[in-house]
This record gives structure tokens, C-alpha cells and sequence, in this order.
């Protein structure tokens, strides 16, 4: 409610919601007058009707309202007056307390650091292999993996269409230490225009596909590979002369049998008419640099088996050392206060 552009809403929104309020006040009021009649006998009336009538014979009665459900709907509005007077409600009024969603979440951020920071800021001081063998970097990197990039990479970092399988040595953009990090911290941007022009006609594209698959052995028309050759020219300037690509620019090795978009004369005759778009997002932002680090240990271990691999044991063990942790902090504290008292690739 604080971040209006234009004071004028955050007025609206006062006026509407006191009114509103004062509105209600009245109204039960002024229903409350009214009392239950009695005679000169001092024997009650019968009740008034609203005049409504419903199949012929059934009315509504005017009956006063119950003292105890007053008294409710008068504490409801009293509470909300007060609740509204503490925290944010009106507009941008910021509210006695000042208590906003934004301050608990950094408030709760700061524990965290706090709490897990020194822990973190450990491993930020060793090179990528020697965290990528330590069982309990493992264990956290899997989780920062689970968390922020299973997503589109999947729970078992093989990925699927249009998202890198990161259990394999084909990168991209590079597999080292450096470049991993690089990734992660910056994100990538994945551009191959159509082809299709450059190529030719629709035959040029198909006899270009076949040349494709005939890199990696796959599959294909030897004759329109043959036909294909000439025309790969056009393609040479990013996946090279030889296909291998070039990782600079994140262009694909064309020579090996790892698909992106997946492989066989379809899916490559797709790629040449239409071209390909993707994205990974930047985590500057989003993970400190203490987090990244042993996300990239943990990425890179992945296809680097003999660095990376955490067993279920080790990591089942590690969140058991934290919960036991995390216990005895609080039992400490309860203590205190008594005796006081008392796109990768």
C-alpha cells in the first residue's frame, strides 16, 4: 500500500475505507434503537412486520437485534480501527508499528545470514574442485540446484528439450570452473537466426539437414548430404567449417550426437527454417556470492563423477547435522533466556 504513484489513490482508499467503517457504526446503531414493544398490561406487543410477504402468508419480522450480537459487530469495528491505526491499511500510512511485508522478509533474510552466512563464506575461500569433493558443499549445492535451476534443468540435471542435460561434457558455453560461474552469475542468451534464406529453397534446407546428421553419423541421405556440403557455408561462420562450433558465442558442436532440440532430419529442418531462441536468467541478484560458488561446484561435479559425486548417505547425514543444529542453537536460547530470568551450459 506504500508504493502509490499518485497520492490521490492512497487517499481513495482512506476515505472509502473509514466511511465505510463509520457506515457500519451507524447502521448497527441505529438498529439497535429500536426495542421490543409492550402494552399498558406490560406484556409485549406482537412483533412488527417489514411489510415483505412470501407465499401468501409467510412474513419477515422486525425483531430488535440480539445485545450479544451487537456488542460482537461493535468490538469487530473496534478492532479493525485499532489494527488499521498499527499496521498499513489506510493508503500509504505506514501504520504506528511501521511493520511492512518488505522489512520482515529482510529481517528474516538477515537471520538466515546470520545463522548460515559463516557457513557459506567457508567454502567461498576454496577453489571449485576442492568444494565439489567436500560431502556437505554437495549436499547444499543439490539443494540451491533443487530450488533455482531444476525448473528447466530438471531434478536430475539432464534437462530435456531446449534446456542442457549439465550430466555431460558437452558445454555450450564452456565447463570450467570459471565459466560455470560465469553462467550462473550473468546468465546466457541463445540466438541462431533462421537460416532458410541464406541456405536457399526448400531442397537446399533438407540437402543442408542431411549434411548436418552426416557430421555426427546419425542418420541421413548421403547423396543430399553430398548436394548439402556447399551450402553448409552459410552456417560456417558460427559452428565453424568443421561443425564443431564454438563455444565463445555458444554455438553447438554439430559433430557429436547431443541434441539440444533434439536430434533427426525434422527437428534440424525446423531449426534452419525458424531458428532458435532461449534464455537462461541471471542469479547476480538472486544468490550471494558465497551460494553461487557452491552452486557451480555442485553443477560442475556433475559431469565430473570421480569430483562431484555426494552419495545419499553422506547427504542424508549432512541435513541431519543441521536439524541437530538447529536444535541445540534453540536450546541454547531457551537456556539463556531462563538463567536470565531466572541455461547453465
Amino acid at each position: 500500500m506504500a508504493d502509490f504513484f499518485n497520492e490521490g489513490w492512497s487517499l481513495w482508499i482512506w476515505v472509502l475505507t473509514v466511511l465505510a467503517m463509520i457506515g457500519c457504526a451507524v447502521l448497527l446503531w441505529s438498529q439497535s434503537k429500536i426495542k421490543v414493544k409492550v402494552g399498558s398490561d406490560g406484556k409485549p406487543l406482537p412483533v412488527e412486520t417489514t411489510g415483505h410477504v412470501w407465499d401468501e402468508t409467510l412474513q419477515e419480522n422486525n425483531h430488535p437485534l440480539p445485545r450479544w450480537w451487537s456488542f460482537l459487530f461493535y468490538i469487530t469495528l473496534i478492532f479493525g480501527a485499532v489494527y488499521l491505526f498499527l499496521f498499513p491499511g489506510l493508503g500509504s500510512m505506514k501504520g504506528y508499528l511501521g511493520w511492512s511485508q518488505v522489512g520482515e522478509y529482510e529481517e528474516e533474510m538477515a537471520a538466515g545470514e546470520k545463522q548460515y552466512g559463516p557457513l557459506f563464506n567457508k567454502y567461498l575461500a576454496m577453489d571449485i574442485p576442492t568444494v565439489a569433493k567436500d560431502p556437505q558443499a554437495r549436499a547444499i549445492g543439490e539443494r540451491l540446484f533443487l530450488n533455482t535451476c531444476a525448473q528447466c534443468h530438471g531434478s536430475d540435471a539432464q534437462g530435456s528439450k531446449g534446456f542442457p542435460n549439465l550430466t555431460d561434457k558437452d558445454w555450450l558455453y564452456g565447463g570450467d570452473p570459471a565459466t560455470i560461474a560465469k553462467t550462473i552469475a550473468e546468465g546466457r542468451n541463445g540466438q541462431m537466426p533462421s537460416m532458410a534464406a541464406a541456405v536457399g529453397n526448400d531442397q537446399d534446407v533438407q540437402n543442408v539437414a542431411n549434411y548436418v546428421l552426416s557430421l555426427s553419423n546419425s542418420p541421413h541421405d548421403p547423396i543430399k548430404a553430398v548436394l548439402g556440403k556447399p551450402k553448409f557455408a552459410a552456417c560456417a561462420a558460427c559452428h565453424g567449417s568443421d561443425g564443431k562450433g564454438n563455444q565463445a558465442i555458444g554455438a553447438p558442436n554439430l559433430t557429436d550426437n547431443v541434441w539440444l532440440y533434439g536430434g533427426g532430419l525434422a527437428n534440424i529442418i525446423e531449426t534452419i527454417n525458424g531458428g532458435r531462441s532461449n534464455s537462461m536468467p541471471s542469479h547476480k541478484n538472486t544468490l550471494s556470492e558465497a551460494k553461487r560458488h557452491l552452486l557451480t561446484a555442485y553443477v560442475w561435479g556433475l559431469s565430473n563423477v570421480a569430483q562431484g559425486t555426494v552419495s545419499q548417505s553422506e547427504s542424508e547425514q549432512f541435513l541431519h547435522n543441521v536439524k541437530v543444529a538447529e536444535v541445540n542453537s534453540q536450546g541454547n536460547a531457551k537456556g539463556n533466556a531462563r538463567d536470565s530470568s531466572t541455461q547453465i551450459k
